[in-house]
């Protein structure tokens, strides 16, 4: 599985067309208000560095703490010098982003993969910012693409074309895979965003295992996306539906009021399997709609973290 997955993440992404690169555009338009004005600072208060390394040597101040004295420093000169530290910033940020079937879709304001596509740029800018290096993992069923950490305003647009303009060979979805090369090619203690809307099926047992072993040596945080449609099917009649992976079609009656009651319930389900995994892992959920605003929830996302933080 893992030489199949390095001989995919090798793949180029198609060239952006026009219309690409114009929304790529917009987003960069659109995001960076948002980055400059609110996230960036967000950003810095909960995601912290891997420890601290010494900057210099400086003369004794008053109030300074008197633990940091260089005694050797102090010897030789005769006078009191302190060591100052600064915090060890650099940080590397993986998108892993999945790019099934039931990703590209949606009922309401945008598609599930152009909301994934405005977040991950608002998390990557923010993370550049920083100083921070950000890459970028695109999976189905299998690895499709792998960008390697890097920095700065060109890396983050390519980023965001990639995200774009890549067509994936496959259509379902097997998180686990993507989310094991990450934890295989990922430095130590990354920030490991993983974008899905977790609908996957037979595929949990090997999910949880894999995602057990991420948490150990990395912080990850689980994005889902949702759309209205999924749970809310209207009272139409009959209705050919199609799954966007399997391409497998039924007729449904929707206006039997128990059938979409119990499809409802299907769907919620399969939610509330996701939620309890991630809270016995302490995984960090975010959970964005297709048809809101997604500020609000990164927002909040940070301030959780901030709080728990200052406990």
């Amino acid at each position: 599985m893992i030489g199949r997955a390095r001989r995919a993440a090798k793949r180029e992404p198609e060239p952006a067309s026009v219309d690409v690169l114009r929304q790529v555009r917009r987003i960069e338009l659109r995001t960076r208000g948002l980055v400059n004005s609110r996230f960036t600072g967000e950003y810095h208060s909960v995601f912290k560095g891997q420890g601290i390394e010494f900057a210099e040597v400086r003369e004794y101040l008053p109030g300074d703490d008197v633990r940091a004295i260089d005694w050797n420093v102090t010897a030789r000169l005769g006078h009191p010098y302190v060591k100052r530290y600064v915090e060890e910033r650099e940080l590397t940020v993986l998108l892993v982003v999945d790019l099934s079937g039931s990703q590209r879709w949606g009922t309401r304001r945008q598609l599930k993969s152009e909301v994934v596509a405005e977040v991950a740029a608002t998390l990557a800018m923010s993370a550049v910012k920083n100083n921070d290096r950000v890459g970028l993992l695109l999976v189905t069923d299998e690895v499709e693409l792998f960008v390697p950490a890097g920095k700065g305003r060109r890396h983050t647009l390519r980023l965001i074309r990639d995200l774009l303009a890549f067509r994936p060979r496959g259509a379902r979805t097997d998180l686990a895979a993507g989310l094991d090369y990450a934890v295989r090619t990922a430095p130590a203690r990354s920030i490991i965003f993983l974008f899905s809307d977790f609908e996957l099926g037979d595929g949990w047992d090997s999910f949880a295992r894999t995602l057990t072993l991420a948490t150990a040596r990395h912080d990850v945080v689980a994005v889902r996306l949702s759309d209205p449609g999924e749970a809310e099917l209207p009272d139409a009649g009959v209705l050919l539906l199609s799954d966007p992976e399997t391409g497998e079609r039924l007729l449904f009656d929707t206006s039997d009021r128990a059938s979409r009651q119990r499809f409802s319930e299907l769907v919620t389900a399969e939610a509330e399997r996701g939620k309890r995994l991630f809270r016995r892992l302490q995984v960090d959920e975010i959970q964005l709609r297709t048809d809101a605003p997604y500020t609000p929830a990164l927002l909040a996302f940070f301030g959780r973290r901030e709080r728990r933080l200052r406990r």
